[in-house]
């Protein structure tokens, strides 16, 4: 597997399992009620989900500016 599409597929799980543990919440008692630390987990979760979704953003740019300049 390209390590491109291990560090995107990563990014996907974890932006899911985000979701997940959300959902979750609302169907543990206290019903409709987050606490506080689900809240943190999913925070960290998408933000590192999206960090990772910007680093591949990131080295995508900078090979096709290198790919440019070589066919020029």
């Amino acid at each position: 597997m390209h390590k491109m599409q291990i560090q995107l597929t990563m990014a996907v799980l974890l932006t899911v399992a985000g979701l997940v543990l959300l959902f979750l919440a609302f169907l543990i008692a206290p019903q409709g009620e987050i606490h506080q630390s689900v809240l943190v987990a999913f925070g960290e979760m998408s933000t590192f989900a999206g960090a990772l979704f910007g680093v591949d953003y990131t080295y995508k740019v900078k090979e096709r500016k290198k790919e440019n300049e070589n066919k020029n």
